[in-house]
């Protein structure tokens, strides 16, 4: 008989709206979800995989189950990094396998990472998904009780979308993500009006790979790298080009990855951002023992669904609270 079994599974989330960003729209999330199962205990774990990154369901399911037979002899966390690259399909077994130990040795995963046993609950900006300046406002007006509002932006224009969001919701703290969609020109068009109006932060301005001109530009706006940033690997390219590293475990592969990228941007002298794709609160409870150590957290998934997973993390307003039942946090 096997040491363990394991199910996968694709999930759809439908979205509320629309989710809109500079690469393409989507009106749902698709995730996979990986258990884990041993001795009576089940550990699980949830990733959604980025096509810009090359990834699609089917070639996630197809890198789990090709190392199916390893998680079933009882492959571990550190065996695990070398079997599959960074990236969603290792991120969901990682996780799994967080919380399958945890459950199984009665220590929380907080505790295993270091970490006080009661996580502290952590507020999460909340995405205006990009659109006209007239629709963002909108939505900037709906959601002006946010303390954070993220604001999707998407190259031209974004001078008029901030603006816009800023009079609507004028005591919102403001984040900002152009996804790779400027050039430096928009950097030196924009950046003085953003921080005039009080964006704390830009993400991915330029492209990764094509960002060398960050090195001589000073950004009157905190910058932060997102698709520039995705392992360990990634640090000592973004030295000297952005303030924070943002880390997603979908990007680093999982939450063991992710914990060593906190610890080298810390060392870099780099603050932390903790992001998310648009997930459910099983893909957003690992990011919660991140955010323990992050400056500014993004990890709204559940806000943006109709329809999270159950049990679901406790949300108020913008705060989100780990919880047993869906992750051995």
């Amino acid at each position: 008989m096997p040491l363990r079994s394991i199910n996968l599974q694709h999930r759809v989330y439908p979205i509320r709206g629309v989710f809109r960003i500079s690469r393409g729209a989507k009106t749902q999330a698709d995730a996979v979800i990986v258990s884990i199962g041993e001795d009576g205990y089940t550990g699980r774990g949830e990733c959604i995989p980025y096509g810009h990154y090359g990834e699609s369901v089917a070639s996630v399911l197809a890198q789990i189950e090709s190392i199916a037979p390893l998680i079933r002899k009882g492959l571990d966390l550190d065996g695990l990094q070398s079997v599959l690259p960074p990236g969603a399909a290792r991120n969901a077994v990682d996780c799994a396998l967080w919380d399958l130990r945890s459950r199984m040795g009665g220590v929380s995963v907080s505790a295993y990472a270091g970490l006080p046993a009661a996580l502290v609950p952590v507020q999460t900006a909340f995405t205006i998904s990009l659109d006209t300046p007239e629709a963002m406002a909108v939505q900037a007006r709906l959601h002006r009780d946010m303390p954070i509002l993220k604001l999707k932006l998407g190259g031209e224009g974004d001078d008029e979308r901030v603006s816009a969001v800023r009079a609507a919701a004028p005591t919102a703290r403001l984040i900002a993500d152009a996804n790779e969609s400027w050039s430096p020109k928009h950097l030196e068009r924009y950046l003085t009006l953003f921080a005039s109006l009080g964006m704390e932060l830009l993400e991915q301005p330029l492209p990764a790979g094509k960002d060398d001109f960050l090195r001589t530009f000073t950004s009157p706006v905190p910058l932060a790298a997102d698709e520039s940033c995705r392992d360990m690997t990634s640090i000592p390219g973004i030295i000297g080009k952005y303030e924070y590293a943002n880390i997603k475990l979908d990007k680093t592969g999982g939450l063991t990855e992710a914990l060593r990228v906190v610890r080298g941007a810390r060392e870099a002298g780099m603050r932390i951002m903790v992001g998310c794709m648009v997930g459910s609160s099983l893909s957003m409870a690992p990011g919660i023992v991140l955010a323990q150590y992050a400056d500014i957290v993004h990890l709204d998934g559940p806000l943006l669904l109709a329809d999270d997973i159950s049990p679901a993390l406790p949300l108020q307003g913008a705060v989100l609270s780990a919880d047993q039942a869906v992750w051995a946090v």
